[in-house]
This record gives C-alpha cells, sequence and structure tokens, in this order.
C-alpha cells in the first residue's frame, strides 16, 4: 500500500505542469444467487451465494504527445480473509498500466498493459463483467488520416520472466500474437475488419514445448439510421491448435427496432460452428471467440464459451430482446433458444437432438445518479437431455442464477492546465 501511495504522490506531482489530469475511483459488489449456474446443479446440492467486490483507483494523464493510463484493483469475495487478516487474499493488482505516444495527428504508439476492444467485443473485449476484467502486455500503433479511417496494428509476446535461457512458457495463456484491425464509416453504415494469428503452447510427443498459430479472419457491418440498427459478422479460423488442423466458422446477424422512445425489440442469430462426438477426422471444426467478453454473448447464465464449451459441439444461439428506458430506469427480456452446431453422442453412441435448451434472461437497471447506478438480473434455463450431457446435473432440477449489483464511479480530482500564450 505505500508504494502505491508513493506512485499517486509522483503521478499528481508531474501532472501539475501537464494539460490535464484526473484520478477516479471504482467500486463494485455484486450479490450472486447461483443455483445451475455455468453448469446444470446436481442432485442434493444446496446453491451458491456470496457477494464479490472490484475495487478500482484510476489516474489518468493527458497532454500534447502522451497519453497514459493506469489502474488498480483489488478483487475480493466478502470475507475471503478474517477481520484480523494482515494482507488480502488477492492483493491489489495492476489491471491497466500504458502510455500511448502522440506522434502527429494522425499516429500514435500505445504500449503497456491495456483493454484492447473492437468492434462489439466479440473476438478482443474487455470482460467488464468479470471483476477482475480482462487485460493484456501488449503494443499497439494505431493510424488516423481522418475521422472516418482507423487502422490498428497490434501485438504481444509473453514470457514466465525474465531468463538467461529460452524456457517452457507456464502461464496459462497465449504465447504470442499479432493483428491488424481496420475500420470505416460509409454514410449510415460501419465497415470493420480483423485478421488476428494467435499463438498458443502445446506438448509434442517428445514432451518439448511447441506453439502452433491458428488465425482468425473477418468482417463485421453495421447499419444504423432513423429507428433502424442493424449488425452482422462473419469470421473463419484456420491454421493449427496442439498440432491439430483448424477449420471453424462463426455468424451473426441482429436487428433492433425502436417501437418509439421507451420500447425497443430486436431479434438476432448467431451460429458457431463445432466438432461433431462421434467425428473421426483429425481436425477440429469448433469456433472460438477468442478474447471475447462472452458473458456479453449466448446467454447471461455463461453456458456457453465464459471459460468453457471450448473445442466442443458449437452452438446455434436464437435470441429476441425486448427493451424498455425511461428516464433513469430500465428493463430488458431476452429469450434464448439453443441447439448444438455439431452431433452430440450420449455415453450409448446413440446421437442425441440438437436441441440444447430455452433460456430466459431479465435485466433491470436504475441510474440513481451520474456516480451510481443499481443493476439486477433473473435468469432462468430449461434444458433437454442433450444438455445434459455437455454439462453435468440434472435437467429436471430448477436451474437458475439472480444478482444484484451497486456500481459506483466518483471522480475524486480533476486538474487542467491551459497552455501559456506565446509571445
Amino acid at each position: 500500500m505505500k508504494n502505491i501511495i508513493i506512485v499517486l504522490l509522483i503521478f499528481t506531482v508531474t501532472s501539475i505542469s501537464a494539460q490535464e489530469f484526473e484520478l477516479s475511483a471504482e467500486l463494485r459488489p455484486r450479490f450472486e444467487y447461483r443455483h445451475g449456474y455455468k453448469t446444470l446443479i446436481p442432485d442434493d446440492i444446496d446453491a451458491a451465494s456470496f457477494i464479490s467486490q472490484r475495487t478500482r483507483l484510476n489516474l489518468k494523464y493527458g497532454s500534447e504527445k502522451l497519453n497514459a493510463y493506469v489502474t488498480f484493483q483489488n478483487v475480493r469475495v466478502w470475507g475471503d480473509v478474517s477481520t484480523l487478516a494482515l494482507s488480502d487474499k488477492n492483493g491489489i493488482a495492476v489491471h491497466e498500466a500504458w502510455a500511448q505516444l502522440l506522434l502527429n495527428s494522425k499516429l500514435s504508439l500505445k504500449l503497456g498493459r491495456q483493454e484492447l476492444i473492437y468492434d462489439d467485443h466479440r473476438i478482443f473485449g474487455s470482460v467488464g463483467w468479470a471483476q477482475q476484467a480482462r487485460s493484456h502486455d501488449a503494443f499497439v500503433a494505431t493510424y488516423k488520416p481522418n475521422e472516418n479511417n482507423r487502422l490498428d496494428f497490434g501485438l504481444a509476446m509473453n514470457e514466465n520472466s525474465e531468463t538467461l535461457f529460452d524456457t517452457d512458457y507456464a502461464v496459462n495463456n497465449y504465447k504470442a500474437f499479432q493483428y491488424l484491425w481496420y475500420h470505416t464509416n460509409i454514410d449510415a453504415f460501419g465497415l470493420s475488419f480483423l485478421v488476428l494469428n494467435n499463438g498458443i503452447t502445446y506438448e509434442d510427443d517428445n514432451d518439448e514445448q511447441q506453439v502452433d498459430y491458428n488465425q482468425t479472419i473477418g468482417s463485421r457491418v453495421t447499419y444504423g439510421k432513423n429507428k433502424i440498427k442493424a449488425d452482422a459478422s462473419i469470421y473463419v479460423q484456420t491454421g493449427k491448435i496442439a498440432d491439430t488442423d483448424l477449420s471453424a466458422l462463426n455468424a451473426a446477424v441482429n436487428i433492433f427496432f425502436n417501437i418509439n422512445d421507451t420500447f425497443k425489440a430486436g431479434l438476432g442469430l448467431e451460429y458457431l460452428s463445432g466438432t461433431d462426438m462421434n467425428s473421426t477426422e483429425n481436425k477440429l471444426k469448433s469456433f472460438s471467440p477468442w478474447f471475447g467478453t462472452n458473458h456479453k454473448f449466448n446467454g447471461l447464465m455463461d453456458y456457453f464459451y465464459v471459460g468453457n464449451h471450448a473445442n466442443s459441439v458449437g452452438l446455434l444461439d436464437i435470441n429476441a430482446t425486448l427493451g424498455y428506458q425511461k428516464g433513469k430506469f430500465s428493463a430488458k427480456l431476452v429469450p434464448h433458444i439453443f441447439s448444438s452446431a455439431a452431433t452430440v453422442v450420449n455415453g450409448s453412441g446413440e446421437e442425441m437432438s440438437n436441441n440444447l435448451g430455452t433460456e430466459l434472461d431479465l435485466v433491470l437497471g436504475y441510474k440513481w445518479s451520474k456516480d451510481i447506478s443499481f443493476n439486477a438480473g433473473y435468469s432462468q434455463l430449461f434444458v433437454t437431455e442433450t444438455m445434459e450431457v455437455l454439462k453435468t446435473g440434472n435437467k429436471d432440477n430448477t436451474n437458475n442464477w439472480a444478482w444484484l449489483m451497486i456500481t459506483v464511479k466518483p471522480k475524486l480530482f480533476t486538474y487542467t492546465k491551459k497552455s501559456m500564450p506565446t509571445e
């Protein structure tokens, strides 16, 4: 804690001669009731209930040639240490620590620990729902020739520590990646292109670590005019994972219509290819949304792609949205119909129906002030026997999830120095 105070003092003092400095915080406790969240609840098992909390301190600096940002964060579960504990279980971590060099009005270089967010968060996202969220140690070069066009080149290269010789990478993480992302706006349309080269380690037959690279290539288009908003995307994946050929596909389309100033309705469909459970091919056909904010997609109960369902039978998600917002209050109801994209086989070798079940998600929100908001949600999942093959537990048990969250995000201090006139 003393080291953090010293850093804060240095940051504040050095910012006195800068153009802009801001100190802000975030406090986000969340209560959850889990009775079949992420997996079917077994017989004779009680629900889990707990309160988790994210606490952040953010330092933001800006000048003509430099932007910088540092976020300190603590993630805890209430009661995970005693009231007389000498230290925290998770301690204080640096979630973000980056500097952006503004070389000119069009070109910038950003390096350090940072969140990477592109388009709708499907491939690169902040994973903001998770209390710890996601950030990368990366370098990003951005070229913006004008307001309607932007090109990013990013790369990451990961190691365990400073070493004298080459060592195996032991962190549960990718080894390296490189990507290009381009976005342009044309009237009511937005168009993005992404190429990602992602390197993942594996052990070969000689128990030696190797790195295989897979590629994600795709595009996303958005449209917004009058009362209609729509988007569509398609991504293909190729290359290798653990010396296995990869050939996968992700496609999605969504359309939203503003009924009036209060109500909004929408329809959506997403397809993520999967691998047949009875396949004899030495080929992986399961799509992986590598660094996406996957809680945002395919149901809030996180049965798919939130630390699970990797290299599995894929998914077809047909969903609808009914939203309401008036003043400070908002509500949203989203039903999902889930099906597997590939063949599911039970323990007896019998092919199962592709139907996985239906989920209903209800989310309520109330923005009490500019710094404080309240959110709550309830989800219920109705599943089939096919889901029992993929998840442990009993389909006939009630599988539901409820949560209540308070978010407090105050600005603690701001300082702006106007540039001095030149003679």
